[in-house]
């Protein structure tokens, strides 16, 4: 990978983080201030949490997921190039030698 290709990758990461930062704390503020404004609704204030504790959870799993994801297909495809690149190796005999090359007909 080039260096112009390898920031791009860090930059795609750094500001996927943040936009799931951003909109995890976006949604307890939400909850929090849902929760401040029922003033001991118990039931109603169960349903929020709950709400909240799942929107929070779901971003977070599903960014992750996506992020790991393309990761293994990052790292499958680059190791599928770097293999086609690479001379087989050499056939080992029993003993350790390696066998000597086939004749080309």
């Amino acid at each position: 990978m080039s260096g112009t290709e390898i920031e791009l990758e860090k930059d795609k990461a750094k500001y996927g983080l943040l936009a799931v930062m951003i909109s995890n704390v976006a949604i307890v503020a939400v909850a929090v201030v849902g929760v401040w404004q029922l003033r001991g609704d118990t039931s109603v204030i169960v349903g929020i949490l709950t709400a909240a504790f799942t929107a929070v959870s779901s971003m977070t799993t599903a960014y992750l997921g996506i992020k790991a994801v393309s990761n293994t297909a990052r790292s499958m495809s680059l190791g599928t190039v770097a293999a086609h690149r690479q001379p087989p190796a050499a056939p080992v005999g029993a003993d350790g030698v390696p066998a000597p090359a086939a004749p080309t007909p």
